[in-house]
């Protein structure tokens, strides 16, 4: 992933687009992005697997500007995120099941 997000931070860098990534416009490039990705499924679950990943690329590619701008390290806070994940969907008491961590406790 270290050349991916050098390669996208060198692209936007060369376009001088940072000026219009600020935080509110990058969430709502990704909210845009994955609206996009889910209009893939829109009517049925047959896709075309070429333009999801094209739509899941555009989604990280925003996530990725989003996580240089605010100065976080991606793979810290994805790895924090899952271990607050652990805690709210114990396997003992979740495993094979949909329900959220909030019909888990009852």
């Amino acid at each position: 992933m270290k050349r991916a997000v050098e390669e996208i931070l060198k692209f936007n860098e060369e376009r001088d687009w940072d000026q219009f990534h600020n935080p509110e416009n990058l969430a709502k490039s990704i909210s845009i992005e994955a609206g996009e990705l889910l209009e893939c499924f829109q009517w049925n679950n047959e896709y075309d697997k070429q333009h999801v990943c094209e739509e899941l690329a555009d989604v990280m590619n925003y996530c990725i500007l989003m996580a240089d701008k605010l100065g976080v390290d991606m793979e810290e806070i994805l790895l924090m995120k899952l271990e607050q994940n652990k805690k709210k969907y114990p396997v003992e008491k979740c495993k094979a099941s949909s329900k959220k961590y909030t019909e888990l406790i009852k």
